[in-house]
């Protein structure tokens, strides 16, 4: 039986690497729908996007008053019908035939798994966070090197700490088993939570070095500060989350505060 795969896009105020994002899936073979989950987007935007809907069969469109982005991928997936989910980023355009590596990937591993690819910049550059180890207060403080862009690219793919929440797979049932994305994130760190308790669950996080994604990256208007400030609040709930032990709690509490200043470090 062949697998289906559902794309799930949050849009808020993205800008025209929306356009790009969608019709490379509307053409894309191997994605079965797409289900848009629209968190605020200007007039002409939204108009554009009914168009868009209205003259795709696979497409779907769901606006919400902007719960942040892991409520909007939640939203979309609980409308989606398929074996496995595609979460991409609207600003990430995806490489033909992407999804074949990351199917393969997921099959045969451990419940619950996630699989991303490698993100690329204009250059053809690897970004950062496409592959990183587990995120741990040290790492975040720049203390230790928490991505692994700078390594050799492997030539299959190989398990790592945490992958991009800009361009992964997953299991329907695994991401249904995992709760979903914890919606306590506005934005950010979400998909590093998200990797953290499949590994935990005892399941697998899988870099593949063999599915692309163009990704264009700060194509949003919405004001930098906004972003940082929700980062930082992002990482202090997750060091809060998974602090294990009073003196740890105490170390997170005390570094909290600083975060915000180390954020240029890991970013």
């Amino acid at each position: 039986m062949t697998a289906t795969v559902t794309a799930l896009v949050v849009s808020y105020h993205t800008g025209p690497r929306l356009v790009e994002c969608l019709y490379a899936l509307k053409s894309d073979p191997d994605v079965a729908a797409i289900v848009i989950t629209d968190n605020g987007n200007p007039p002409g935007t939204e108009a554009w996007l009914d168009a868009f809907v209205a003259a795709t069969p696979k497409a779907q469109i769901l606006r919400l008053p902007n719960p942040g982005f892991g409520a909007g991928v939640n939203a979309a997936a609980r409308l989606a019908a398929s074996d496995h989910l595609l979460v991409i980023n609207p600003d990430c355009v995806i490489k033909r035939g992407a999804l074949r590596p990351l199917i393969a990937a997921l099959d045969g591993a451990p419940s619950p798994a996630i699989a991303g690819g490698r993100i690329f910049d204009l250059q053809g550059r690897e970004e950062r966070g496409a592959r990183r180890e587990t995120l741990t207060l040290s790492r975040a403080l720049g203390l230790s090197r928490w991505t692994l862009e700078h390594e050799p690219r492997p030539p299959e793919p190989v398990r790592v700490g945490a992958i991009s929440g800009a361009f992964f797979l997953i299991r329907t049932k695994d991401f249904q088993s995992l709760g979903g994305f914890d919606e306590g994130y506005f934005i950010h760190v979400e998909d590093v939570d998200l990797c953290r308790r499949a590994l935990e669950a005892g399941g697998a996080v899988l870099y593949v070095p063999g599915a692309g994604a163009l990704h264009y990256g700060s194509t949003s208007d919405v004001p930098s500060a906004f972003v940082t400030g929700h980062k930082a609040k992002s990482l202090a709930r997750y060091f809060r989350k998974f602090a294990r032990g009073p003196f740890e709690r105490l170390i997170v509490e005390a570094a909290v505060p600083f975060i915000g200043l180390a954020l240029k470090l890991w970013a």
